[in-house]
């Protein structure tokens, strides 16, 4: 039987300078989150026989997202490459909004809050649905899943 979920996920320490405590938060409760519930299913491996759990480790490599894909004891099963050119502005706003957020957790009325993070909701949403746009024909995935997914990219991108 099919178990077409990730069941381990790993960022390269290499890629993240950075982060905060809010983004270090925000990282560990995408994993988290994602590894509870997930739709995951890389078309070629699975195609090739493997149906899963997999595990998944994230880097960005020139400006590529770099997706390797393996299977529960480590094997590689293949290594997904999407460009990011096409998500340069969403993250941007992602981190804008966000920066707004955390600061309006800290010393704005409640409405502020809510109007913040409705706005970083639907950035958010539109991040990840392009994230499924561009996993088309390669893997599977549902849209909670894109969403956390597109947490992860974010992280991987922080400067500093």
């Amino acid at each position: 039987m099919a178990d077409t979920r990730i069941s381990h996920i790993e960022l390269d320490d290499a890629t993240i300078l950075w982060r905060n405590a809010d983004i270090e938060q925000e990282r560990r409760i995408a994993i988290f989150d994602l590894i509870e519930e997930n739709l995951f299913k890389p078309v070629r491996a699975f195609e090739a026989g493997f149906e899963g759990p997999y595990t998944l480790r994230l880097s960005v490599q020139d400006g590529r997202l770099s997706m390797e894909v393996s299977d529960k004891a480590g094997q590689h099963l293949e290594t997904l490459v999407l460009g990011l050119g096409r998500f340069r502005r969403p993250i941007r706003e992602y981190f804008a909004i966000c920066e707004s957020y955390y600061q309006a957790i800290r010393k704005a009325t409640p409405q502020e809050i809510e109007t913040i993070d409705m706005a970083r909701r639907g950035v958010h949403n539109e991040a990840a649905e392009l994230l499924q746009e561009r996993l088309e024909g390669k893997v599977e995935t549902d849209f909670p899943t894109a969403r956390r997914l597109f947490t992860l990219i974010c992280v991987l991108h922080i400067r500093g």
